[in-house]
Order: structure tokens, then C-alpha cells, then sequence
């Protein structure tokens, strides 16, 4: 992976722990689950992946889940879903905890509108043809027990305002494609 094209290429290093799922594993391709329904790809369910995560760094205070496209044909990306303020005391998400509702999210837990403006996780959705997409699943431990983003943030106004608060990271990083038409 090139630095130019690495979403953590130029964010402060820090200690990684472990993040597992049943529904994505590293460097293979997302369900159809974890595909977009709202973006119309065929048998996209928009259903967060399950993680589960161990080994965050002593001082941890919370925790936040990200997913982010760097390969999206933008020049910013595309944020797929954001959450914050998860409890120290939380180490695992169930599928489907970032539905419209946050229903599987932890009481306290924040949840920001992605880049579709929608406060939920939203699927991988790859244009077609444009080639093969990286999503970069993470969840960050955090030094502080709330992170202070208003909830109608942004995930990059998150993502800003964590940098200096990550204490670890946990990676994911799957990969979606859709075939030219």
C-alpha cells in the first residue's frame, strides 16, 4: 500500500491490537450483507460486520469504529459508517449494530451521519468497473471516555479531532469490486 493512499499514512504511529469478525476477514471481499442495498448493488443488505477486538492499550478510555473507502473517486474518500464514546468496558459490536437506530450500539455510544448523510453503517457500494476498493474497518482506543464531536459531525471532523487521542489501532482492511456493467 502506497503512503499516498494509506488513510493512516500521516496520522501519529501507534501501537496496534487485534479486531476479528465473522462476516469480514483481511484482505478478502465483503459479504453481499456488507454491501449496499441503498446504493443498489444486488443482494446489499447495509448491515454492519460483527467485530470483536482484545488487546487495547492500558489507558484505554473508550473506543470508536470506523469504515472508510480511500479508493472511492473522490478526492476525500467515502466514510461508511463512524462511532464514538464506546465504553473502555466494550471489546465486541454485533452485525447489524449500525442500523438507523444505533440498536447494537452501547448506551452513550455516538453515532455520525457518513458520508451519504446518514447517522448508520451504509455498504460497500464500488462503482462499477472502477476496480478494487479497500475498507479500512478500525476500531481506535482512545485516551478519553467521550471524544466531545457533536453528533451531526462529520466522521473527518471525528477522525481530526481523534488523532491526538488514539492510543491504538485494530485493522480490518476488506476489499469490494463491481464488475463493469
Amino acid at each position: 500500500m502506497t503512503a499516498a493512499n494509506n488513510p493512516f499514512a500521516r496520522l501519529p504511529r501507534v501501537p496496534s491490537f487485534e479486531v476479528k469478525s465473522t462476516a469480514v476477514a483481511d484482505g478478502q471481499p465483503l459479504l453481499p450483507a456488507q454491501m449496499s442495498g441503498a446504493f443498489g448493488i444486488p443482494g446489499g443488505r447495509d448491515i454492519s460486520p460483527d467485530l470483536t477486538w482484545s488487546g487495547a492499550p492500558e489507558g484505554t478510555r473508550s473506543f470508536a469504529v470506523t469504515v472508510f473507502d480511500p479508493d472511492a473517486p473522490t478526492m476525500s474518500g467515502f466514510w461508511h459508517w463512524a462511532v464514538a464514546d464506546i465504553p473502555a468496558t466494550v471489546t465486541a459490536l454485533p452485525a447489524g449494530a449500525g442500523d438507523g437506530a444505533g440498536s447494537g450500539l452501547p448506551q452513550g455510544a455516538v453515532q455520525f451521519p457518513n458520508d451519504a448523510r446518514l447517522a448508520q453503517y451504509i455498504g460497500a457500494a464500488p462503482p462499477a468497473g472502477h476496480g478494487r476498493h479497500r475498507y479500512f474497518i478500525t476500531v481506535h482506543a482512545l485516551d478519553v471516555e467521550e471524544i466531545g464531536v457533536p453528533a451531526e459531525s462529520t466522521p473527518a471532523v471525528l477522525s481530526f479531532t481523534m488523532a491526538g487521542h488514539i492510543l491504538g489501532r485494530a485493522t480490518i482492511v476488506a476489499t469490494a469490486e463491481t464488475p463493469a456493467a
